[in-house]
Parts: structure tokens; C-alpha cells; sequence
């Protein structure tokens, strides 16, 4: 039999509240085996009978003979015809044999390649899984018409039965093309055609894919600075040199582009931009400098990476038009997505590619995750077509510009002394500037143990002198969650003047 001490560690183990999702004989199979690992039982030491141990595990004999079945074919005990079980000679050849399991425990940071390492330290980008104010780029899910998705899907799986079960292609469902297609050239000026459609997860997932794509490691690429911090962190994790080029009330300044494409050393290859409202800042990238823009990338063979992460989000007329449907040279990579303008949980971005570069993207993508799951794909081409997205579009839109003034107003009236709202014309977040002097990160660590989300300024500069303050989401808050959020943050502040 078990020594007391091992048979209390085998009841102990198989009354784990940790392990009840486990068959019984799994539990008694790994309790036994774990002894063997531990060393605490020797090699050639005969196992209690299964009728013996079953009685005083208070199990059935067949619960212990099929966990003895299962050691004995992973090789840690041997069965004896007429002389029981015993513990297998190959468990002496175990590695680690003998050492307690916390002494094994490797506590030394992990060797990681050089990419790892930057990627590790740099850290990922934050996501606000809880819609907490301040949030930026949350949206209102709570008006989402979720019964109308619900019969659409409905609808996918009675027409396409098993075979929406199957794999979707690669590039994404067909009827999802020709949807977004259709969406971006009649919404966003477009110049687009469903097999130039790469449907993807996230605007993410396209960052990355551009980043391996198109340019090499230590290949330099211009970026709005401030600017998206996502984007800069997926292009360092590429290798590349990311160059800052500064923006103003019109968007990325097209003479510092320039003048960063003429410094000494490898020609910049790529300029990231998010035209339609500029993040953080809210700008819209004025017309004759997209166009310039469009002539930079003829002129150097370079690439413009558009992203245009919540453009239906405009509240002063209709928003300008996309640089990839102004681009006649082919060069401008257009990045959508439908996590903003319905709910995060969709996970559903795309691209528009210019022709000649959509078989390395699509042959790219099978190496990231293969693809899209195709029922949220079929079920998101019937919402478009039938009508649902612009509507719901065109009612949060409303909402949003109602909320936007909102928390303008609340600012003024309860933070007037320590915050300048930059009220924008359009998306889903608002930057805020210091009107005092306070400790960026001292006020967003404080305003987060108060139950407050905010995201620093700084930390999306590449400057030198960046500009402190908020980001501050106001999309997925009602007024009075706006309100009771701003007199929370007006108390977190005053606390930080004694």
C-alpha cells in the first residue's frame, strides 16, 4: 500500500475543486503519476492492488484499473501477470526525476530573439475590455439592433446549412467582398472591387501585415506624431525605423514629410496616416496635402498606409473622401474596420489593396490565422446589404455628436481649471490638454484605482516635448455616465494639488 503521506496526496488530489471537471480515473491517474514524477515513489516499488486502493480512495475497482491502464501504456508503470503493478524501470529516466515540483519552477527570464526582446519591453497595445469612462474607442453596444443580427444569422445558417461550418476562404467570404466593396466606394470615395478585398480580424492584423510586407527590417517609415500608437508598435516590432513627422489643425505637414525622405541613409518607404480624423488630435488631413502625398508615393515608389478606423463618425457634414479613392498611381493600402462603428466582439477589419498586392497579403495571412470565421462574415454582408449598418450608423452617429458636447460642457463646467477640451469634428474620443501643470502619468495611474480609463497624451508622441493630457472616450457613456465620470476625475485631480 501507499505510505499515509501518499495516499492523503492522491485523495487530496482527486477532491480538487481545481480538477472536478476531470473523469474520476483521470484525477487518480495524475495524482499516481505525479508521485512517480516527484520521485516519491522509487523505481521497481510495487503499487497497491486496484481493489485496495479503489477501497480506500472510496472509488470503484474499474475507476483505478483504467487509471492503471492509462500509466502503464504512457510507460510510468509495468503490470505484472500474478504480481500486481510496479513503477516502471523508464521512470528513473524522467527528466527533473526526484525534484520538487516548486524547486523545478525555472523563475529566469526567458531567452527571447531580438525581436521578442524590443516587443517584450515596448510592451502591447492597451485594450479597454470594460467600456469604464474614459475609454477611448469603445463603442455603445447596448442600442445595437441585436435582434435584427440575430435573424440574419439565422437566416446564413439556414442557407448555407454545414457549410458555413467549413473554412472561409482566405481572403475572405465572397458576398462580404462585394458588401464592403460597395460600402467604401459609395461612403468613403473608393476606387474599390471585391477581389481586391482582403476581409481580416482587425485593423491590427492589418498593421502587421504591412509592416512584414512591404518593407524590410531597418527600412525607415514616416509616421504622424503624435499618432496611433498601435501602428508604431507594430511597425518596431517589424524592425523598422519609425520617423516622426508632425501634424497640425490640417493633419500630417507635408514639408517635414519631405525633408525626413531627403535625410542621409535608407529612403523612407512608407507613411502611415489616419486622414479622416486624425489620432489623437481629431484633424482632417486637408485636401492639397493628401494630394501631395499621393505624388510623394509616385515619386519615391513608397507606399501610403491609410487607416480609416472610425470614419463614419463625422459631425459636420460628410467626411472628405479616402486617399485611396483619390490615388490613380495605385500605392495607397486603404485599413477598415467594423470593430468601431458595431462591437468589438465582431472582429472583423479589412483591406483594400492595390491589384498587384493581393496574393502576397492573402498568402501572408494564411500564416497568421488562416482566416475569418465565416458565419459572422456572411451574417455582416446581409446587414449591409439590407440596409441595417447604415442605419445604425446614422443613429449612433446622433448619438455620439450629442455625447461629444457633452462631455465638452461637463469638462468646462467641472474641469475648466485643469483640462482644455479639443473638441473634435468627428470620432469616438476626445483629446484633452493640461491646463496646469500635472504629472501625466501620476494622474492616469490615480484616475485608474478611482475606476477611471484614461489614455495619456504622451505616450502617443514620439517627441521630445510632447503635449500632456487626456484621451478621453465619450462614445459607449450615456450623459449621466459622462457626468458622474467627470465629477470623479475632477475629485482624482484635486487630490494630486496637496
Amino acid at each position: 500500500m501507499f505510505k499515509h503521506a501518499q495516499l492523503e496526496s492522491v485523495k487530496a488530489a482527486i477532491g480538487d475543486p481545481a480538477q472536478r471537471a476531470l473523469p474520476l480515473h483521470l484525477r487518480v491517474q495524475r495524482a499516481v503519476r505525479q508521485l512517480i514524477l516527484d520521485g516519491m515513489l522509487d523505481v521497481g516499488r510495487p503499487l497497491p492492488a486496484s481493489r485496495a486502493l479503489a477501497t480506500s480512495l472510496g472509488v470503484s475497482r474499474d475507476t483505478v484499473e483504467t487509471a492503471y491502464g492509462q500509466l502503464h501504456a504512457e510507460g510510468f508503470i509495468e503490470r505484472r501477470v500474478g504480481s500486481g503493478s510496479f513503477v516502471s524501470e523508464r521512470a528513473q529516466r524522467l527528466p527533473g526525476r526526484g525534484q520538487a515540483r516548486r524547486a523545478r519552477t525555472d523563475r529566469t527570464a526567458p531567452r527571447l530573439s531580438q525581436r521578442g526582446s524590443a516587443l517584450f519591453q515596448r510592451g502591447g497595445v492597451r485594450d479597454f475590455p470594460a467600456p469604464r469612462a474614459f475609454a477611448p474607442g469603445v463603442p455603445e453596444t447596448r442600442n445595437f439592433p441585436l435582434q435584427t443580427w440575430e435573424r440574419l444569422e439565422r437566416q446564413v445558417l439556414k442557407a448555407y446549412g454545414t457549410r458555413a461550418l467549413l473554412h472561409s476562404p482566405a481572403q475572405g467570404m465572397a458576398p462580404l467582398r462585394q458588401a464592403i466593396a460597395d460600402y467604401v466606394n459609395l461612403e468613403r470615395g473608393a476606387r474599390a472591387t471585391p477581389d481586391r478585398v482582403l476581409v481580416l480580424t482587425s485593423s491590427q492584423q492589418a498593421l502587421t501585415l504591412c509592416a512584414t510586407l512591404l518593407l524590410d527590417a531597418g527600412e525607415r517609415i514616416l509616421l504622424e506624431d503624435p499618432g496611433y500608437h498601435g501602428a508604431r508598435k507594430a511597425f518596431e516590432a517589424a524592425g523598422l525605423q519609425c520617423v516622426p513627422v508632425p501634424v497640425d489643425a490640417h493633419g500630417l505637414q507635408v514639408a517635414p514629410l519631405l525633408e525626413a525622405s531627403r535625410q542621409p541613409g535608407a529612403p523612407a518607404r512608407a507613411v502611415f496616416l489616419t486622414p479622416s480624423h486624425q489620432f489623437p488630435t481629431g484633424a482632417t488631413l486637408a485636401l492639397d496635402r493628401r494630394l501631395a502625398i499621393i505624388d510623394w508615393a509616385r515619386d519615391q515608389q513608397g507606399w501610403i498606409i491609410e487607416d480609416d478606423y472610425d470614419s463614419e463618425f463625422h459631425y459636420a457634414g460628410k467626411p472628405t473622401a479616402c486617399v485611396q479613392g483619390l490615388d490613380p498611381h495605385e500605392r495607397t493600402l486603404y485599413i477598415g474596420t467594423f470593430t468601431k462603428s458595431l462591437f468589438p466582439g465582431l472582429r472583423i477589419g479589412y483591406m483594400v489593396l492595390p491589384p498587384s498586392l493581393v496574393a502576397p497579403m492573402t498568402a501572408a495571412r494564411t500564416l497568421l490565422d488562416g482566416h475569418s470565421a465565416p458565419i459572422p462574415q456572411l451574417t455582416l454582408a446581409r446587414f449591409i446589404e439590407g440596409g441595417h449598418f447604415g442605419a445604425h450608423v446614422r443613429t449612433m452617429r446622433a448619438v455620439y455628436a450629442e455625447r461629444r458636447d457633452r462631455l465638452a460642457a461637463l469638462i468646462r463646467k467641472h474641469l475648466s481649471d485643469d483640462l482644455e477640451p479639443r473638441v473634435p469634428a468627428g470620432g469616438m474620443q476626445m483629446p484633452c490638454v493640461f491646463a496646469r501643470a500635472l504629472s501625466e502619468p501620476e494622474a492616469v495611474d490615480a484616475a485608474q484605482r478611482a475606476g477611471i480609463d484614461l489614455l495619456g497624451l504622451s505616450t502617443l508622441s514620439m517627441s521630445q516635448a510632447p503635449t500632456p493630457g487626456f484621451l478621453m472616450g465619450f462614445a459607449a457613456h450615456a450623459p449621466q455616465e459622462l457626468e458622474a465620470g467627470v465629477k470623479t476625475l475632477a475629485k482624482v485631480l484635486r487630490s494630486l494639488r496637496r
